[in-house]
This record gives C-alpha cells, structure tokens and sequence, in this order.
C-alpha cells in the first residue's frame, strides 16, 4: 500500500475526495490517501508544500502561482473547480459598516500573507478603485481568529468563502456587505515536483479516480442534503452553490495561468512572470 499524503480546506469543494477515501476507491488501487484538513488556507498549505510535508494539495490558485513564482518547488496538475470563487466581504455585525465603500484605509483580516483572503484584498481594492498601497493587514491564521479579530476591532473587515461565512451571518456574529468573485478557476490540484517526478503512475490512479467523482458528483442523490448535513449550512444555500460551482477534470489553460500572472504583477504582489512550463505539469 502506497501512503500519498493530501491537504485541502475542511470545505465543501472537497467532498469528493472524502466520498472516495470512505468509499475504499484509493486502496482498491494500493494507496492509502491521507487527507488532512488545513483550516488556515493556501498560505499555510503553500508552506507545508515547501517544506516536504504533504505531496499534493488542493489550493487556491491565485495563492500557489504566486508562491511557484517565488521558488515553491510545486506543479500545477490539473482544475480542480473550474468556476470562481465567491468571496463574501464581512464585518462584525455589531460595527459602524454599512457599504464597501467605507472599508477604504481599513484594516483586513488574512490568515497569513499570501493567503487567498491577502491576495483577494488587493484585487477587491482594485476593482473598487482603491489605493491598494493604503491596504493594512493583522494576520487572524483562521475563521475563529476572524471572529475575535473583527469583533475586538484588531481588524475590520474579512474575505472568506461566502457559503463557508454563511452561517457565521446566519447567528449574528458577522454581517455581509458584498462579494468578491476571482476572475479565474478558484481551486487546483497541485502536487511536489519530487512526488510527480517518482510517481507518475500513483497520480494516473489519483486522477482517474478523482476525476469520476468530480464529473458524477451533482448527479449523486439528495448530494444537497448530504452537503448541508456535514457542513452545517442551509440547504438553500448549499443548492445556490452547487448552481455556480462547476467541477473540472482538465488541466488549467496557458491563458488563464497568463491571466493569474499578469494580475498579480499588476498589483504589485510577484516581481515578474515565469514561463507557463515551470508551473504546469
């Protein structure tokens, strides 16, 4: 049995994985595939990659390009969620807030520099006509330190998930001002070069196996029900996102790593470009 370590955000997107490590789908294959889950996000996630502690994640994508740029010796394989990410804009529901526009010269929660909800302030502030060298920062490392965060007036606002966030709006700890698409596929699968370059047949049955489940997943019955059951949210709710969440079982095209790139030079947050070869598998 070959162990393949995996990380990913304890969300909804990843269920598909969880269905096929209970349904025994890896260790009909001879890998035991050890999921855990990382509630702090891609800047965490991009470290433990770094550092040799996992093999493979499922990561944010903005977040992983700009730590592959940066030297992180990672490889893109394939989308993983081909549609954006909703990014819910949020205060304490006890503040002052009551428009985006207010949040100008505030101060943003992030789980760690180059997290999603770091690299996402900047491209809200850019589309909101911002400043974005006005932009501040306190680190909250995640969703529980958000809470104490906002409501401690340590910071004032937090991008996060906006169905994830749902039922912190839902019991009156925060309040929801808008949203944030990101203007590419949210999620990739993403793997060590030391990993890909010994095991190219283990990830072929990782794939395939992912990849059935990905594409059959909306057609499971009462998968709404199931969903909102182990993640505690409206089943309203989980139905909205099913409708704007597409699986993809297709590697991310050279255009949109261009696009993620280019993005990301514009605000300032890489130096320069890589080639699309050095970050693709």
């Amino acid at each position: 049995m070959k162990t393949v370590k995996i990380i990913g955000v304890p969300e909804h997107f990843n269920l598909p994985w969880h269905l096929a490590i209970e349904e025994g789908a890896f260790e009909e294959r001879g890998i035991h595939l050890e999921w855990t889950d990382i509630p702090e996000g891609t800047g965490k996630m991009s470290q433990m990659l770094k550092n040799g502690e996992t093999d493979l994640a499922i990561i944010l994508t903005e977040g992983i390009v700009k730590s592959i740029t940066e030297g992180n010796p990672v490889k893109i394989i394939q989308e993983y969620i081909a549609s954006p990410l909703l990014w819910g804009i949020h205060v304490d529901a006890k503040s002052s807030f009551q428009s985006l526009n207010e949040l100008e010269n505030t101060t943003a929660a992030i789980s760690r520099f180059g997290s999603g909800s770091h690299l996402m302030a900047y491209v809200q502030a850019k589309q909101m006509g911002w400043d974005t060298h006005n932009l501040n920062f306190n680190i909250i490392n995640n969703l529980e330190g958000a809470i104490n965060g906002l409501a401690s007036g340590d910071a004032d606002y937090f991008m996060w998930e906006r169905f994830t966030t749902k039922p912190l709006v839902d019991k009156g700890k925060f309040r929801h001002l808008g949203n944030c698409p990101t203007p590419w596929p949210c999620f990739v699968l993403v793997g060590t070069n030391t990993f890909l370059e010994e095991n190219s047949g283990i990830l072929d049955h990782i794939l395939e196996i992912i990849n059935t489940y990905t594409r059959e997943f909306k057609q499971i019955p009462k998968i709404d029900t199931t969903l909102a059951n182990r993640y505690h949210q409206q089943l309203e709710d989980i139905q909205e996102w099913l409708q704007i969440t597409d699986w993809s079982q297709k590697q991310l095209p050279a255009e949109t790593l261009t696009h993620v790139q280019n993005t990301l030079r514009e605000l300032n947050l890489i130096v320069d470009s890589i080639p699309v070869t050095d970050i693709l598998k």
